[in-house]
């Protein structure tokens, strides 16, 4: 028989819980509304030839506690008037909360709730957004609240994080906690100690007022004539990314290279630096304005990441240009490729005609499986050839 189960009906209790909806109300402080839930019981038919099974349904439904039943009177032409459940009704959430043994998580939660009304009562709300989580964050609740507490004395603090000093807590505790602590920010905060454009974990710092480590650049000044430190010519430079970005010296190109051998190797060449790139994220040169009167060349891996990163570092300065990214080199090296593991596959608008052909063989296997060919693999002649040439570089904005 497929008729609802006792089994049947606790399934559909937990999948409430697992909502939130046997919580939210409580955490809200609301009263809570009766909820009816889904019963299949027997036909007319299977009323007179499963008669004994139906009393067992009947009775196996009639002994679970915390659930109201609706009867309704049927009366059948061979066994006369009998009285069948109609409907089955959730009347509490404590009552549903113990069909499913839940009592200690809702005690949990009580508990959450007891402590916010007392320390911290505008993040009532949250818990009956997210009641499941406060449950699960019981055990560090009290500590999440210290925190509030003390942004709230110190908001937009100007500090690192490492220095935030709240008995009991350390820097880990907050730095585990950004999501949940980004929220209850929002909620506890003024709007004025919050800078709304900064968002997501990674952006904590910017949106509610930390120092963060600053970002670091290296790079080598290619032209012995335009040394900034003194020592050996064309050093290896770390700046962070303010100190590079104010930078005033007469350079004219700019080549950025993901391989730090090629970084370390790259020749000499008038008014000119050499960059090592981190693969994605150009937001730390991005600072650099003074780079948009450079021409910039980009040199990367052959292969769909390649033209991704290429694609990415057009958004921040238009006029880069791609160094040994190009069928011809590709072709020459031949021997030499490597398979790409996991490919872009989506469109890169920011790429020439020409680039763009390419990626598209490599992204479409045309060539073969996942063919990407590896800048460390190309020959060091074929980048002095190209630096031979580079006064011809186009300025040309691609996007």
């Amino acid at each position: 028989m497929n008729w609802t189960t006792v089994q049947d009906l606790k399934q559909q209790v937990l999948r409430l819980w697992l909502r939130g909806d046997l919580l939210r109300a409580l955490a809200a402080g609301e009263p809570w509304e009766p909820r009816r839930l889904a019963l299949k019981g027997p036909d007319t038919r299977q009323l007179s030839e499963h008669f004994e099974d139906v009393r067992r349904w009947v009775a196996q439904l009639g002994a679970v506690d915390g659930l109201r039943i609706q009867w309704r009177d049927i009366n059948h032409r061979v066994i006369g008037l009998q009285r069948l459940p109609a409907f089955v009704w959730l009347d509490s959430a404590e009552d549903a909360i113990a069909l499913i043994g839940k009592q200690a998580e809702l005690q949990a939660l009580r508990g959450v709730l007891e402590l916010t009304l007392q320390r911290q009562p505008s993040l009532v709300g949250w818990l009956g957004v997210r009641p499941l989580q406060a449950i699960a964050l019981a055990p560090h609740w009290s500590a999440l609240l210290d925190v509030v507490e003390w942004m709230r004395q110190h908001p937009q603090p100007g500090i690192y994080l490492r220095q935030v000093d709240i008995p009991g807590i350390h820097t880990k505790f907050i730095e585990g906690h950004k999501a949940v602590l980004s929220e209850l920010f929002d909620r506890a905060l003024p709007a004025q100690a919050i800078a709304g454009q900064h968002k997501g974990a990674s952006q904590f710092c910017a949106r509610y007022g930390f120092l963060e480590k600053t970002a670091a650049l290296r790079f080598r000044v290619l032209d012995p004539a335009l040394a900034l430190l003194p020592g050996p010519d064309m050093p290896d430079i770390t700046l962070d990314a303010v100190s590079f970005s104010r930078l005033d010296i007469a350079v004219t190109r700019v080549f950025v290279t993901e391989n730090e051998t090629n970084f370390l190797a790259f020749p000499s060449v008038p008014e000119a630096i050499v960059i090592f790139g981190k693969g994605y994220g150009w937001e730390t040169l991005g600072r650099a304005t003074w780079l948009s009167r450079c021409t910039i060349y980009y040199w990367g891996d052959i292969d769909t990441h390649g033209f991704a990163i290429l694609d990415q570092l057009r958004r921040k300065f238009g006029h880069v240009e791609s160094l040994l990214m190009d069928h011809q080199t590709l072709d020459a090296h031949k021997a030499l490729w490597g398979q790409e593991s996991r490919q872009v596959v989506h469109d890169l608008p920011c790429l020439t005609p020409e680039e763009r052909r390419l990626f598209d063989e490599l992204r479409d296997n045309r060539l073969g499986a996942g063919v990407r060919l590896e800048q460390e693999h190309v020959g060091f002649g074929w980048l002095e050839s190209a630096l031979l040439v580079i006064s011809r570089s186009s300025t040309t904005r691609f996007c």
